[in-house]
């Protein structure tokens, strides 16, 4: 982790107009081509889920402005951030559900295979506290919806980026799905959710380079 001196770091005015605000978060919803590779998920028998959560991770990781976080007035960026999906559990309750976040999708699947079970013995809806090197993820597999907001504690300030997919549907030949992204606007603008949504479209189209080859 380092810290960013605002003093110097060319988003300075940006920061400071943006976190003023009362409510600072912004919201981007656009569909995603899974043509390529939801196929390649099912024929290898991988949790679809799962390998969404890893896809929305690795292009996240791979973006700074979705590793930088505020804390205390400050700035300060993570090395590596890690994904905090829901995850649903008995009485149709939901658990919160923090899986280390590697490149290696082998190694991460075998990890969220065994924090997934032991989530659904043990949920909970608590993190640790202070802890802001998450992302936070949703599956909202009933709904093709075009828009999401996601719940938000802003004191004290609140700066973890979300994210929300929904309902497949097919939209001619291609099979699409609804993204949502939600940020803080004090650390980054559309530009770098868009960067985001370029990224995550090329793994998608790309499942044999993200997934590794079968």
């Amino acid at each position: 982790m380092r810290h960013i001196n605002l003093e110097t770091w060319p988003r300075r005015e940006q920061f400071r107009f943006f976190n003023a605000w009362d409510y600072p978060h912004f919201s981007l919803c656009a569909n995603v081509d899974l043509t390529a590779f939801y196929p390649v998920v099912k024929q290898r028998g991988i949790s679809f889920n799962v390998a969404t959560v890893y896809v929305l991770a690795r292009a996240a990781n791979a973006i700074p402005e979705f590793r930088y976080r505020i804390r205390a007035g400050e700035v300060v960026e993570h090395e590596i951030v890690h994904p905090a999906t829901t995850i649903l559990v008995n009485d149709d309750l939901f658990s919160f559900c923090t899986i280390d976040y590697t490149e290696d999708f082998s190694l991460f699947a075998a990890r969220a295979v065994e924090q997934i079970a032991y989530v659904q013995e043990h949920p909970t809806v608590k993190d640790e506290p202070g802890q802001d090197d998450l992302l936070y993820l949703t599956a909202i597999p009933w709904v093709s919806f075009t828009s999401f907001m996601h719940p938000l504690d802003l004191s004290p300030v609140d700066s973890v980026p979300r994210f929300a997919w929904g309902k497949f549907f097919e939209d001619g030949e291609l099979l699409k799905m609804p993204l949502s992204v939600q940020a803080h606007h004090a650390l980054m603008d559309g530009i770098h959710m868009g960067r985001f949504y370029e990224k995550v479209q090329d793994y998608l189209r790309h499942p044999g380079s993200v997934l590794g080859e079968a």
